[in-house]
């Protein structure tokens, strides 16, 4: 997973109209599917209720990736009531997961 800054997902789609929410679930599904997790094909976001059901598969992803830091029904709810804000929010939990990773990682090489 890529570190964004949480401005991106907040302010971009204002500025091009919803399209950099899209590209923006597009590339952390991707990433989140790169981690093992089992998100369909994102063409479905454009399908009413098929959407639905693809942010909640991404939302059980994000839970995987979180390590239940950001449950699936608080990023569900955060995505689907909040848009923008919600993804800000999501991206932020990403950065900390990822800031978090290298630094458990390097204190176990240290014991070794």
């Amino acid at each position: 997973m890529k570190v964004r800054s949480i401005a991106a997902p907040l302010l971009l789609p204002l500025i091009t109209f919803g399209i950099y929410a899209l590209v923006w679930s597009v590339k952390t599904k991707n990433e989140l599917n790169q981690s093992g997790a089992s998100i369909p094909s994102a063409w479905l976001l454009i399908v009413p209720i098929a959407s639905i059901i693809w942010l909640w598969k991404y939302s059980v992803g994000v839970e995987m990736f979180t390590r239940k830091g950001l449950g699936r029904h608080a990023t569900f709810w955060l995505l689907l009531l909040l848009g923008s804000i919600g993804s800000a929010i999501v991206q932020n939990k990403f950065n900390k997961v990822i800031e978090a990773v290298p630094a458990a990682t390097a204190g176990a090489g240290a014991k070794l």
